[in-house]
C-alpha cells in the first residue's frame, strides 16, 4: 500500500518542497494563511493548497510575490523560485549551485519530516551516525577552503540532525545497512575510527534502530553495486491521508537524486529487503562492530 501512495497524491517532491519552505516564511514573518492569501487577492484554501504541494500548476511571479509579502532575502527569494521553475518533473535532479543554490539543502527538510528512514552507505558512516570526529575528518576534506570556524559550524548541524534518532517524543524510526568496507575505511585515523564504530554498537541498541552489517563475504547480493540510498516514509495527516509519497534519495559527488515513481520505490524496497536478508542480524553486527573497534585500538 505504500506503494501507491505517489499515486494517490499529484504532488510532486518539488511542490511538497516549495509548500514546506513557504509555510514556513509565511509563519516566520508573522503572517497568519488568511492576511497573507488577502494581500495576494487570493482564497484562503488557493495559499492552502500551495503550501500542501497540491497546486497542479505553479506560477513563478506568485511565488515571489509572496516572498516579497513576507520580506524575504534575495538568497532565499532564489530558493523559492528554483523550486518553483522545477516543479512540473515527476523525479527530479538538484545539482549543486544550479536553479537552487548549494547551501540549501533539501534533504535536510525531508529528513526532518520522515517517519522511517531505510538507508545503505557501501563506503562512508551515514550522516545521522556520524561522531563529531568523524565528521570533522569528512568535511574537512570535501569542504577544504572551508574555515575552521565554518568546519564546526558544519559539524554542529550534523549533531543537530541527530536529534530526531534519539529525541524521547516519536523518535523517528532508522533501519541501517552498512556495508563492512564502511567500518574499515579509515577516516581521520585509528584514533577517530574506534570510538566512531563503538558508537555505532550503542546505537544500535536503541529501541527505534535497527543497524546491520553487510559482511565482506556476502558478495554482491543484488547482482549488481549499488549507490548509497536513502528510502524516506511519511507519516498520515491528522485525517489518516498520505499527502507525502516515499521518496528516494541518492546522493553523488555532484548533485542528488530525488525520485518518486512505483517502479523506482518498489526496486530500492526490494532492494533494500535482500541486503537486510544479506547482512549480519544486529547482535552479531554489534559484535562485529565491537571486535574491529578492538583491532583499530591494537593498531594504534
Amino acid at each position: 500500500m505504500a506503494d501507491d501512495r505517489a499515486e494517490e497524491t499529484g504532488s510532486t517532491l518539488p511542490r511538497r518542497q516549495l509548500g514546506r519552505y513557504l509555510k514556513e516564511a509565511r509563519e516566520g514573518s508573522g503572517f497568519t494563511l488568511e492576511r497573507a492569501a488577502s494581500l495576494m487577492e487570493w482564497n484562503k484554501s488557493t495559499l492552502s493548497r500551495l503550501e500542501r504541494g497540491l497546486t497542479e500548476k505553479v506560477r513563478v511571479r506568485d511565488v515571489s510575490g509572496l516572498c516579497e509579502i513576507y520580506g524575504l532575502s534575495e538568497e532565499n527569494t532564489a530558493v523559492a523560485r528554483g523550486l518553483a521553475e522545477q516543479t512540473p518533473a515527476k523525479s527530479w535532479w538538484h545539482a549543486y549551485g544550479d536553479l537552487i543554490p548549494a547551501w540549501f539543502n533539501l534533504y535536510v527538510g525531508l529528513e526532518a519530516a520522515a517517519e522511517e528512514l531505510a538507508i545503505f552507505q557501501p563506503l562512508l558512516i551515514p550522516g545521522l551516525l556520524q561522531t563529531p570526529d568523524y565528521a570533522r575528518a569528512i568535511d574537512r576534506r570535501y569542504f577544504a577552503e572551508d574555515s575552521d570556524e565554518e568546519l564546526e559550524r558544519r559539524v554542529q548541524l550534523r549533531v543537530q540532525r541527530q536529534h530526531i534518532l534519539t529525541r524521547s517524543r516519536r523518535p523517528t524510526k532508522a533501519l541501517f545497512v552498512l556495508q563492512e568496507a564502511v567500518l574499515r575505511t579509515i577516516v581521520g585515523d585509528r584514533n577517530v575510527m574506534s570510538p566512531q564504530l563503538r558508537h555505532l554498537a550503542d546505537v544500535g541498541t536503541l529501541a527505534n534502530i535497527e543497524l546491520r552489517i553487510l559482511p565482506f563475504h556476502a558478495g554482491i547480493p543484488v547482482g549488481m553495486p549499488l549507490p548509497p540510498f536513502t528510502i524516506l516514509d511519511f507519516a498520515p495527516d491528522v485525517r489518516g491521508r498520505f499527502t507525502e509519497p516515499p521518496v528516494i534519495y541518492c546522493e553523488s559527488y555532484t548533485g542528488s537524486t530525488y525520485l518518486e515513481g512505483r517502479t523506482d520505490v518498489l526496486r530500492f524496497r526490494q532492494a533494500f529487503a535482500v541486503l537486510q536478508q544479506s547482512s549480519l542480524d544486529s547482535r552479531l553486527s554489534r559484535d562485529l562492530l565491537r571486535e574491529i573497534a578492538r583491532e583499530f585500538d591494537r593498531d594504534r
